[in-house]
């Protein structure tokens, strides 16, 4: 794999912070609070968004374990299948201000400011889709991403096909592996999830942190006696974050892209 951050800091790091995005840094699933301007796009159906709010409602109401998730991940590929890749990625980002900084949880905000004080890379690993949580990662200053990667055809368009649905274990293997490749200790690292679905990842690391987790989660978390989190204040990230130096949004630039390539990369090797 690549070398991933090295553009953002010519120091090693031995741990890094990696978030969920949906529910633990956002108040909701990002698909939910942008399926508005998806339609207004034309990208997305009124028919499709409501099913697309459908398929998460037992993720968002109970929390998911890996067959429901795999189901959503089925249901949503086939949902996605025909879309303009770079038409969503663009709409995503003409839609920050409007629909994704007012539901950002100020208390992940601080926790991302912290980590990044110390000397942490963040790293915002979702079940979304990669040209959704690209846009959104940037904005919060994210160090770098992984994501669900959808397969495209010639043109660009969705085919329907998840390649990589980066949730539950899939996760846990990328977050894992992206530690190795660069030298962190997951004992030393932390991770930050709302769901069952992510104990995994939490399992796998020295410093878990449950946000307002669902009923199984909690109670995982309360056995284990992981850091539980009440997550509900509300702050748009200009306000609540430091602008960062005009080097550090270049070399996040830089970052988010070798990310992406990376995690492409890997999957073209395991289906090799």
């Amino acid at each position: 794999m690549p070398d991933l951050l090295s553009p953002l800091s010519t120091a090693p790091h031995k741990s890094a912070a990696f978030f969920d995005l949906d529910k633990t840094i956002l108040a909701t699933a990002s698909s939910m609070a942008l399926r508005g301007p998806f339609v207004d796009a034309g990208l997305v159906t009124r028919r499709a968004a409501i099913m697309s709010v459908l398929v998460h409602l037992p993720y968002i109401l109970r929390g998911a374990d890996e067959n429901r998730m795999n189901e959503m991940a089925k249901t949503l590929g086939d949902l996605a299948k025909g879309i303009d890749a770079r038409r969503l990625e663009a709409t995503v980002e003409e839609s920050l201000d409007s629909v994704i900084d007012p539901v950002c949880y100020l208390e992940a905000l601080e926790e991302i400011t912290r980590h990044q004080a110390e000397g942490r890379p963040v790293i915002v690993a979702s079940a979304s889709a990669l040209e959704v949580v690209r846009p959104i990662a940037k904005r919060l200053g994210a160090d770098g991403i992984l994501a669900t990667i959808v397969a495209k055809d010639e043109e660009g368009a969705f085919a329907g096909e998840i390649l990589h649905f980066n949730q539950a274990e899939g996760k846990a293997r990328a977050c894992a592996e992206l530690a190795a490749e660069r030298g962190w200790n997951l004992a030393d690292c932390w991770a930050y999830s709302d769901s069952i679905s992510d104990e995994p990842l939490l399992a796998s690391v020295g410093h878990p942190v449950a946000v307002n987790p669902d009923r199984a989660l909690r109670k995982i978390a309360e056995e284990r006696e992981w850091r539980i989190e009440r997550f509900e204040k509300k702050a748009r990230v200009g306000r609540a974050l430091p602008r960062p130096p005009r080097k550090a949004i270049f070399g996040l630039g830089c970052a988010l892209l070798a990310v992406s390539v990376a995690v492409s990369v890997s999957l073209r090797r395991t289906s090799a």
